[in-house]
């Protein structure tokens, strides 16, 4: 009889590498070079603008603020459902927002009922606006008394030593006619064409234009010398020293 004894059996297995220790790992960054700044790489920045100095103040002087005029009445101003009080309260509300230190003083323009003109114009006249009061001074300021012939086209009115010609409309067409060519001598049957339209029913004919001069002629009394006549052709228009035409805004399309 045998015996065998049974030994446990071993499993041999690898050790394992004991880790070593290599410290902090520092990742590898490229280098970079300096760069130098040039003038294309600069950040662009907002210059400083100066205010720009009011050019209608005159040297040595500041502006200090500035006056609003409003043009408005309280019909128009219930017709847009609100008041002028209210309106006021807006305006300087919003003037504070837009400006916290700044000051506003409201004035209301008080005016005779059924003032004419436009709404600002009586407004800046009742504060007394100085371009305002100076406006209306020029346009109350007496025309100076004018002497010899003033013949004013715009108007179609003549003036004798001041005193209005009373020429009908026909005559002062005539002499109009004449005045815009002046220095030439025309024929009775280009006034005729220039005067009368084809198809009017008191074309007058050569010797009816003598009996229109010698009446336009009759109320330019001490003047009328003013239209001569030339003998055998026409008539033709002087003017003389004490002799002034006054022309339309516009020119006439009728000057030769």
């Amino acid at each position: 009889m045998s015996l065998t004894i049974a030994q446990p059996r071993t499993a041999l297995r690898s050790a394992a590498p004991t880790p070593t220790d290599l410290g902090t790992v520092t990742p590898i960054r490229p280098r970079r070079e300096p760069v130098t700044p040039s003038a294309t790489s600069a950040v662009p920045t907002s210059p400083v603008v100066a205010p720009q100095r009011n050019r209608a103040l005159p040297e040595g002087t500041e502006a200090r603020g500035f006056a609003l005029y409003v043009g408005i009445d309280e019909a128009k101003a219930a017709a847009a459902g609100t008041t002028l009080a209210a309106v006021v309260e807006q305006l300087k509300a919003l003037t504070a927002q837009l400006v916290p230190a700044s000051e506003t003083y409201a004035a209301v323009a008080v005016a005779a009922e059924g003032s004419g003109g436009r709404d600002v114009d009586v407004v800046r006249l009742a504060l007394q606006d100085r371009s305002a009061v100076a406006a209306r001074k020029q346009a109350e300021k007496p025309e100076p008394e004018e002497t010899g012939v003033v013949i004013d086209i715009s108007r179609k009115r003549v003036s004798l030593d001041g005193e209005v010609a009373p020429l009908t409309y026909k005559e002062f067409e005539l002499l109009q006619f004449l005045v815009l060519r002046e220095g030439q001598t025309v024929d009775r049957s280009a006034i005729i064409d220039g005067l009368w339209s084809d198809g009017e029913d008191e074309t007058p004919n050569e010797r009816t234009i003598d009996v229109h001069v010698r009446r336009l002629r009759s109320k330019l009394g001490a003047f009328e010398e003013i239209v001569r006549t030339v003998r055998g052709v026409g008539y033709r228009f002087d003017r003389h020293a004490d002799v002034a035409v006054r022309y339309a805004s516009t020119p006439s399309p009728d000057v030769f």
